[in-house]
């Protein structure tokens, strides 16, 4: 198994984990949701688990594991106001809350998919390619 087949078992295996917990335990999630968003909590946090589910299964899948990468970096980007708030919120926390708040923020950037779970070399498949040639 390559190294590059780990980076996209390993992305898939957490968006699905993660995606799965929404979906089942969502309570917790719902507090991280920002008040300024339109709607519940509990809707942004099930669409939230919903848009992992399908990363991690685009992620999974080479013939849609670029476009997979790609839409979890933007996610990723999207849901990180979320844990910015998460850490404000647990500012008052005991410190491993808060150390555990603060200290995941820096990795939320290496966690998103960059060239290292992408496909080496594209091919010339047109059911592979993002945009039309």
């Amino acid at each position: 198994m390559t190294e590059s087949s780990r980076a996209h078992r390993r992305l898939a295996t957490l968006m699905a984990g993660m995606g799965t917990l929404h979906m089942i335990a969502p309570k917790p999630f719902d507090a991280l949701v920002p008040e300024r968003l339109p709607g519940g909590p509990r809707t942004w946090t099930y669409l939230s688990g919903a848009a992992e589910l399908a990363c991690a299964a685009a992620v999974a899948h080479p013939r849609t594991r670029r476009a997979g990468a790609l839409a979890t970096a933007g996610l990723m980007a999207a849901v990180f106001p979320a844990n910015v708030k998460m850490a404000r919120d647990w500012r008052h926390r005991p410190l491993p809350f808060r150390a555990a708040a603060y200290g995941r923020l820096p990795f939320q950037a290496p966690s998103s998919p960059g060239p290292s779970t992408w496909p080496a070399r594209p091919t010339d498949d047109p059911s592979t390619r993002l945009l039309p040639q």
